[in-house]
């Protein structure tokens, strides 16, 4: 047997395993859809019918130049997209805080405009007394 052939086996053992614990866990019906796939049946808050996706696979990893791979490493991977996460964060509370201070700015600006409108009436009505 062949290292693809058992890749495929583990991988159909694993998608069984997800599929019985789905089916049994959610009393649903669980369906295979190809051959590393199981959908599953959901409805929303409106009350509109979906399905979940579910993919098994076995990464090979990446490619290393002397027609080899370089392992696939989950761990690595689970590391990078939680840094690439906390990033993603931060820049979307950099952005929120600059949007903050701007509105902020105007904010000011208009009040500036309205206290020098203000002054600009009131001086009037002096000069017009």
């Amino acid at each position: 047997m062949g290292k693809e052939a058992s890749r495929n086996e583990q991988k159909n053992e694993l998608l069984a395993e997800v599929q019985s614990i789905l089916s049994e866990r959610l009393n649903s019906d669980v369906l295979r859809v190809g051959p590393s796939e199981i959908a599953l049946p959901g409805v929303d808050a409106d009350g509109n019918e979906f399905f979940y996706l579910v993919k098994v696979s076995i990464p090979r990893g990446t490619r290393n130049g002397s027609g080899g791979y370089d392992p696939y490493d989950g761990y690595a991977e689970a590391d990078a997209y939680k840094a690439e996460q906390e990033e993603k964060a931060s820049e979307r509370a950099a952005s929120a805080a600059k949007k903050a201070d701007s509105e902020a700015q105007k904010a000011r600006k208009r009040e500036a405009r309205q206290v020098k409108k203000a002054i600009q009436n009131l001086e009037k009505a002096v000069k017009a007394e």
